[in-house]
């Protein structure tokens, strides 16, 4: 019998998706460059049936029409050299899938490409990590709707699933299921960091000690932060090092590394003129985390000039979960605001309630509140802004004065919180009737003639400064 999918690549997503299907009684083809890895993971989960396959061709050729292919490999060029030693084996309506994390520009391209062969191609984003993978990750595919609907059964089935649905659904044409997974990425990095933050501030400033914080993020997660990273955090300010009986976290080198997504969402954000500072911010605090000798260096020159750190005078733990909440709707209404750009932008029909569903569950940036997100796009079809949703109009008004509290106080005490600067400072702009962007205006315009218009009439005008 023949196979009803292939996995290429089987490396930990790979191999975790492959066994995914497997368990939801797909026939399921195999197959890595190195035939070998191929091997161990059949060796290792003898009982599923799994169709080892030790060519391109003979992968292909186990596979029953029309084919259907995910390939799992790094993102960049190992893709489009696996698309090319797929290609001469394979005939028109067979599908391709990139589940990995491509670059939707490349995912455009290489959907156009295959479609001159009259070959079906899906840019598939899947985020949950290994344990996603294995037990239900969310997915964000795009390509064609016919292609889709081909597909949407396994895709359903292997989905994580949250609140009675799948977490997949139909994102968009082309390389929309990429750019959504990328706007997710930039989004989890941005609730990371407000994460970090907060808990160096409670360290710091709150003077909480390790079991204290454990107990603080614990509580966090049962109420309106309830989430995902919130939930990892409290699991890991558990662990102890066997080595040194201190907290593993005090003994993991303060160097936060990344592979680019996030990167890539701040670019696009610049291209598309939408301010994603939570989102960037979070990209920035990982460069200078990258730069600790030169940090060491500068803590000790400095070091006079900071000032004393002393316990918050306020009840900071409930400050602090207020602002990393409200810190965090910012983040999330940044992230929806550039999809909403990048839709327009591509000629995307998105659906933004399903893809606050479809991020409930499966995903690194799951989080109850996404219900609310959802809804208020249900509610409002042709909502423009997050932010403009009654819910969070509500919520803002109630919880902007202790993200204020704790961003004041972090500046007082030397302790840097970027993001939940760059959150504040976004909700005072864009609650701003009126910038002093008039003045940078006419900057330009005095040194560069670059026109400026008036509040008082229509047209644009040139002053001779």
């Amino acid at each position: 019998m023949l196979s009803q999918i292939g996995v290429i690549g089987m490396a930990v997503m790979g191999k975790n998706l492959a066994l995914n299907l497997a368990d939801h009684g797909l026939k399921v083809s195999i197959y890595n460059r190195t035939t070998s890895v191929s091997q161990e993971v059949i060796d290792e989960n003898p009982q599923m049936g799994l169709v080892l396959t030790d060519s391109i061709e003979q992968f292909v050729r186990s596979l029953s029409v029309p084919r259907k292919m995910l390939l799992m490999v790094q993102a960049g060029e190992p893709v489009d050299k696996v698309i090319e030693s797929l290609i001469p084996y394979l005939q028109p309506g067979d599908i391709v899938m990139d589940g990995g994390n491509s670059y939707y520009k490349d995912t455009i391209r290489r959907y156009n490409q295959l479609k001159l062969l009259n070959i079906n191609f899906m840019g598939i984003g899947i985020s949950g990590g290994e344990e996603g993978a294995r037990f239900g990750p969310a997915i964000m595919p795009s390509g064609d709707k016919e292609t889709y609907l081909e597909v949407e059964p396994i895709l359903t089935a292997i989905a994580a699933k949250a609140y009675g649905e799948a977490c997949s659904f139909y994102i968009g044409q082309d390389g929309s299921g990429h750019y959504v997974k990328m706007v997710h990425n930039g989004i989890e990095y941005g609730d990371m960091e407000l994460i970090a933050e907060a808990y160096n501030l409670l360290k710091q400033v709150g003077g909480k000690n390790h079991v204290e914080l454990q107990a603080i993020f614990e509580e966090y997660n049962k109420g309106e932060l309830d989430s995902y990273l919130i939930e990892i955090t409290a699991e890991i300010l558990k662990k102890i090092d066997v080595e040194t009986g201190l907290p593993l976290v005090d003994v993991i080198l303060d160097v936060a590394r990344q592979k680019g997504t996030g990167k890539w969402t701040a670019q696009e954000s610049m291209d598309l003129n939408v301010d994603t500072s939570v989102l960037t911010a979070a990209v920035f605090s990982r460069f200078i985390s990258e730069i600790k000798a030169m940090r060491i260096r500068a803590s000790v020159l400095y070091e006079e000039v900071k000032p004393e750190s002393t316990v918050a005078d306020f009840d900071i733990i409930e400050s602090v979960r207020r602002a990393m909440y409200v810190s965090k709707l910012i983040a999330y209404a940044q992230g929806f605001a550039l999809l909403a750009a990048a839709a327009k932008e591509n000629k995307w029909n998105l659906d933004f309630a399903a893809i606050a569903k479809g991020w409930r569950g499966g995903c690194i940036i799951r989080a109850a509140f996404l219900n609310k997100i959802a809804q208020a796009y249900q509610d409002n079809l042709d909502l423009e802004h997050l932010l403009m949703a009654p819910e969070f109009v509500t919520i803002l008004k109630n919880y902007q004065a202790d993200l204020r509290k704790v961003v004041i106080l972090a500046i007082e005490k030397g302790i840097p919180v970027s993001a939940y600067a760059n959150a504040l400072s976004y909700f005072d702009a864009f609650t701003a009737s009126r910038l002093p962007a008039n003045l940078i205006q006419a900057q330009r315009d005095f040194f560069g003639a670059h026109t400026f218009e008036r509040v008082d009439k229509e047209g644009t005008f040139h002053e001779q400064w």
